[in-house]
């Protein structure tokens, strides 16, 4: 425990009850070394001060002696500063540095899927039984402006550009090989494959294990380009170029030279222990011109046979940028909102740059329409996803498909303890150590990640059900879907929904 000066009230209490039977299991299970035996003594005690509230020992305790709260009274608080401003005033006083944070924003950045509530039929628009009635959950991604083509006999001609298909209007987002485990991406692809859906490298590159499942999965290239060469661009399904992160826009990234070991730096094509610095921006792409460029020479790579992708992070002027990104013959727009999740950002960041994708989707959906261009690409939102609601608003607002990672994640065993960044992930997902990492069994990550995907498609269609509405294709950009609780009249004009009530 920190004195003086930098002295911290932990933020969350490790309660050990009198049931305790000291048999030492939550000692093995804490990645985080709270719990220690007392040495020559039949006590185990607990420092308060390291614990994340991964619930790993209270999950795993035989008799249930273990508790973990958080403290009620810790920093003195008032209307301008709050526990967490205090805490990273002190933290910074002591150390000098930039501080880091994992998963998603913890401020009170708005969240418009709750102020949005979705409409249903009644009489003159009758619902649909889903449980009776076909519904369409299937979308293909990709450009959609196609003239229909016949050959001498009139027969239609099959010249379609490259798409996705998915069984569901769901992917899992880019988590790269290092910021998560191999056990973790075993899990994802194995659901993409088992769901017909994708998942995506992130930018680590493709695991050689992997690419069997390369009809499921999306190849990235961000600006370190790492793992990158013809042979892993062919492996994919798609190509993603990252341009930008909703959790940190306009910033790198960084895997440390600890976390670059064996499999690790032979996937990333990188020397063990150094530091992967993936720069801010591509140091080829300072125009949409550029950008046109990249895509093109990814395209030629790989025969015109792969959709390409450019995903960026949501900020105030996406709208253009989305524009730009439609006309340098990309097949498809991948958004993540400021709320999105991420192995490790620039606290400061994390919290105060970028907006909230519910904005960014319907102003870019928008634009596309006003510019009559909006069938040459389709729209990928991501960035806290929750729920199958989250993601019929979403759809509503103008996107085709969603990107999950935090929820897979929470599927597969994350209690967002929000300490991804230390690599010592007691539940085996975001961290290298081969300890840690065998407590993620993928088969079972794999199932679990198939039946939440599962429970959300069926909720997906009995949400179509009663709006009257048997396809996604029906849902897209249809805001008349939505009414809104409790916004201005600006917010109401930039998401282009109505008043509940109206």
């Amino acid at each position: 425990m920190i004195a003086g000066l930098d002295y911290i009230k932990p933020e969350y209490e490790v309660v050990r009850k009198s049931s305790c039977i000291l048999c030492g299991r939550c000692v093995r299970e804490c990645a985080a070394g709270v719990h220690s035996v007392v040495k020559d003594s039949k006590a185990i005690v607990s420092d308060d001060s390291k614990c994340v509230a991964c619930q790993r020992c209270a999950a795993f305790c035989p008799v249930g002696a273990l508790r973990i709260e958080k403290v009620k009274v810790g920093m003195k608080e008032d209307g301008n500063w709050n526990s967490s401003l205090l805490r990273q005033n002190i933290l910074q006083a002591s150390s000098g540095g930039i501080l880091l944070s994992s998963m998603g924003s913890r401020s009170s950045v708005p969240v418009y899927f709750d102020r949005l509530t979705i409409n249903a039929s009644q009489v003159t628009n009758p619902p649909i039984d889903p449980l009776r009635e076909p519904m369409e959950t299937a979308v293909n991604l990709g450009r959609r402006n196609v003239a229909t083509k016949r050959n001498e006999s009139g027969r239609l001609v099959p010249d379609l550009p490259p798409y996705i298909h998915l069984s569901m209007p769901l992917m899992f987002s880019a988590m790269s090989y290092g910021s998560i485990s191999k056990n973790a991406h075993i899990a994802l692809a194995g659901a993409a494959e088992e769901l017909g859906i994708m998942y995506n490298t992130g930018e680590g590159g493709l695991i050689d294990d992997l690419v069997r499942y390369g009809g499921n999965t999306v190849v990235q290239v961000a600006s370190g380009r790492f793992g990158v060469h013809p042979g892993y661009l062919r492996a994919g399904a798609a190509i993603e170029i990252k341009m930008g992160q909703g959790a940190k826009p306009g910033i790198g990234g960084h895997l440390p030279g600890s976390k670059i070991v064996g499999d690790i730096a032979r996937t990333r094509m990188i020397p063990e222990r150094s530091d992967a610095i993936s720069p801010a921006p591509h140091h080829d792409i300072y125009s949409i011109e550029d950008l046109r460029m990249l895509v093109s020479s990814l395209k030629e790579a790989t025969g015109y046979e792969k959709p390409v992708i450019v995903k960026v992070a949501a900020v105030n002027n996406i709208a253009a940028i989305a524009s730009g990104i439609a006309r340098s013959g990309a097949d498809i727009i991948a958004i993540d909102g400021a709320r999105g999740g991420t192995g490790a950002a620039p606290t400061r960041v994390r919290d105060n740059v970028g907006i909230p994708i519910e904005l960014a989707i319907a102003s870019v959906d928008q634009r596309l329409r006003e510019e009559r261009i909006r069938d040459r690409v389709s729209i990928v939102a991501g960035g806290s996803i929750r729920s199958s609601a989250d993601v019929v608003k979403a759809l509503c607002l103008g996107a085709d498909c969603c990107y999950v990672a935090t929820a897979a994640l929470i599927a597969m065993g994350c209690h967002l303890c929000r300490s991804c960044m230390g690599g010592n992930c007691s539940w085996g997902i975001a961290t290298q150590r081969p300890d840690l990492v065998s407590r993620l069994d993928p088969k079972v990550a794999k199932e679990r990640l198939v039946r939440l995907m599962r429970a959300w498609q069926r909720e997906i269609k009995e949400f179509m059900g009663c709006l009257g509405i048997n396809s996604i294709e029906a849902l897209v950009g249809n805001r008349a879907m939505l009414r809104a609780v409790g916004m201005t009249e600006r917010e109401l004009e930039v998401l282009g929904v109505l008043q509940a009530g109206e």
